[in-house]
C-alpha cells in the first residue's frame, strides 16, 4: 500500500511563483522594505483595485517588554517585521494573506463571505481510509516545494541590508519546520558562540498558546491549497493517561525500527523523512542560522527518556488542575509564573501545585521529552509529524480554558511580557501579520471545533455530528476556508 501512496505523490520541484512570501524575497522588496505583492485576480498590489486590501505602513507599538531579553536592535525578530518590511498588505473585510488572496479563518468562497465550521477529531476515530489519506497528505507536503514561501538562511545584516537576498526553496511541510525553528532560536549577538539563550518569541511566555493556534491554522490552510481538499482538518491525539505512544504504529505515525530503537520502522512512510534545523548547538557555535539543509533521519525513542525530567505522560487530573486555574498568566509571565494556566499548560508550572520553575516538566513539555528524539528539541520538534497531533490537543485544552473562564481581552498582557509576547506584538515570523491578542478568543470565532468538546445536542453549523475530514468519505462536510 505504501509504495502506491508514495508513487502517487511524486515530487513537485518545478520552479514556481513561490516564512517569507516568495514575491517579497527579492532585492527590490528588501531594499524598499515593502511586501505588497499583487493579487492575481486583478493584478493590483494587495488586490486594492477590487477592495481586498491596501499597502500600508506597519504599526508596531512601543509598550515595554520584560527584562528577560535586555537588548534592542540586535535580532531580526524584534519589532517584527520592521527589520525586513515596514509596509505590508492590510486586508479588508474577510480577506487575508500576504497579498489578500485568501480568506480569514472560518471564511471562504470567491468573496470570502461563506462562513463554515470544521471539526477536529480524535485520530483514533478516523476510518482506515481517512488515516491513510491524512498520512499521504503529510508525505505530499514533505516532498512538494512551497509555491508561495521561501525561508531565510541568513540575517538581514548578512544580506547586506537587502542587497544580497539569502533565501532557500523548501517543501510545504518544511516551511513550518523552519518557522518553528526560527521563532524559537537563540538570539545571535555576533560571532561564533555569542548567543542569548533566554529568548523565544513563541514559548515560555503568554503567546505560547495563541502562536501555536495560528501555526496550526496556517498549516491546515497550506495543505488545503496543496491538495485541493478544502475539508482537510488536523486530527488530535488525546494523550491523557496514556501509558505510551499509542500513535506510534506503522498505520499511523510510525513504529519503532527493529534495527535501532531511535529510528522509525521501514514499514512507515516517515522512516524515509529527513529533518532540518535540528542542530541548535552547532548553529550557536558557528553563530549562524539554520541553512535549511537535510540533517539526517527523523528520530524517536518514546519512553526511553530521562525520568528525572519527566516521570510519565500527563494525566486527566493534571489537565483538570490546569483548567481550574483562573489566571491566564502571572508574575513575570515566563517559566517562573505561579498559578498560571499558560505556564502550567506549557509544562513549566507543576501540574499538581501550579508553582513555576518546576524541576520536572509536565503537560505539553512532558510529551516532547517523552518522545526522546526529534520532538525533544524545541527548535527542531516540528520535524516529527506527531507535533501536529500533539499541538492540536494542546490547543483543545486552551479552548476548554477559554470557554470555562471567558476571559476579557484585557487579561492578555499589553506590556512587560517577554519580548514578542505583548498583546499587540506581531507574531514572528508570520506574513501575513497576526497580533497575539487576536487569537485569545474561542476557536468557534475562528471557524473550528473539537469533537470531544461538543455538548450533547450541540453540533457544528449544519447540525451533522459525524463529519469527516475528507470529502470523498462523507455526505456532509465542514470547511475551514
Amino acid at each position: 500500500m505504501w509504495p502506491l501512496l508514495i508513487t502517487s505523490f511524486t515530487l513537485c520541484l518545478a520552479p514556481s511563483y513561490q516564512q517569507f512570501p516568495r514575491l517579497c524575497a527579492t532585492r527590490e522588496a528588501l531594499r524598499t522594505k515593502e511586501c505588497c505583492p499583487p493579487w492575481d485576480g486583478d493584478g493590483s498590489a494587495c488586490g486594492a483595485s477590487s477592495g481586498r486590501g491596501f499597502c500600508q505602513d506597519v504599526q508596531v507599538p512601543d509598550f515595554p517588554d520584560g527584562p528577560q531579553y535586555p537588548f534592542s536592535g540586535l535580532d531580526d525578530r524584534e519589532r517584527w517585521p520592521l527589520v525586513f518590511y515596514n509596509r505590508t498588505c492590510q486586508c479588508a473585510g474577510n480577506f487575508m494573506g500576504f497579498n489578500c488572496a485568501d480568506c480569514k479563518f472560518g471564511y471562504f468562497g470567491v468573496n470570502c463571505n461563506e462562513r463554515r465550521e470544521s471539526l477536529r477529531r480524535n485520530i483514533f476515530h478516523l476510518s482506515r481510509a481517512e488515516r491513510l489519506r491524512f498520512i499521504s497528505y503529510l508525505n505530499l507536503a514533505k516532498h512538494t516545494v512551497s509555491a508561495d514561501y521561501v525561508v531565510a538562511t541568513g540575517t538581514y545584516r548578512e544580506m547586506e541590508n537587502g542587497s544580497t537576498p539569502l533565501f532557500a526553496n523548501i517543501s510545504v511541510y518544511d516551511v513550518f519546520v523552519w518557522m518553528h525553528y526560527y521563532v524559537s532560536r537563540n538570539a545571535l549577538l555576533g560571532g561564533p558562540g555569542n548567543v542569548w539563550t533566554d529568548v523565544d518569541f513563541a514559548h515560555w511566555a503568554p503567546a505560547f498558546l495563541p502562536w501555536h493556534r495560528v501555526y496550526l491554522l496556517h498549516w491546515e490552510h497550506e495543505i488545503r491549497k496543496l491538495t485541493g481538499d478544502m475539508s482537510f482538518i488536523i486530527p488530535y491525539w488525546d494523550w491523557r493517561d496514556a501509558s505510551g505512544c499509542d500513535v506510534c504504529t506503522d498505520e499511523l505515525m510510525g513504529g519503532r525500527s527493529p534495527l535501532s530503537p531511535n529510528l522509525l520502522s521501514p514499514g512507515s512512510v516517515f522512516s524515509s523523512w529527513r529533518v532540518l534545523c535540528s542542530q541548535a548547538e552547532e548553529y550557536n557555535e558557528q553563530g549562524v542560522l539554520c541553512d535549511a539543509r537535510e540533517e539526517g533521519p527523523l528520530l524517536r525513542n518514546p519512553g526511553n527518556h530521562n525520568r528525572n525530567i519527566v516521570e510519565r505522560l500527563p494525566t486527566s487530573a493534571e489537565v483538570e488542575f490546569a483548567l481550574s486555574l483562573p489566571n491566564y498568566d502571572t508574575g513575570a509571565m515566563d517559566r517562573s509564573a505561579n498559578m498560571s494556566f499558560r505556564n502550567t499548560m506549557e509544562g513549566f508550572g507543576d501540574p499538581q501545585t501550579g508553582l513555576g520553575n518546576s524541576p520536572r516538566m509536565g503537560m505539553h513539555a512532558a510529551l516532547h521529552v517523552f518522545m526522546n528524539g526529534s520532538m525533544s528539541s524545541v527548535q527542531g520538534s516540528a520535524n516529527d509529524p506527531i507535533f501536529l497531533l500533539h499541538h492540536a490537543f494542546v490547543d483543545s485544552i486552551y479552548e476548554q480554558w477559554l470557554r470555562r473562564h471567558r476571559p476579557s481581552l484585557s487579561q492578555y498582557p499589553q506590556s512587560n511580557a517577554p519580548v514578542g509576547h505583548n498583546s499587540e506584538y506581531h507574531m514572528v515570523p508570520f506574513l501575513p501579520l497576526h497580533r497575539n491578542r487576536e487569537y485569545f478568543i474561542s476557536s468557534k470565532d475562528l471557524g473550528y471545533e473539537y469533537s470531544y468538546l461538543l455538548d450533547a445536542g450541540e453540533f457544528p453549523q449544519n447540525g451533522n455530528p459525524t463529519n469527516t475530514i475528507f470529502p470523498s468519505l462523507a455526505v456532509v462536510f465542514f470547511f475551514f476556508f
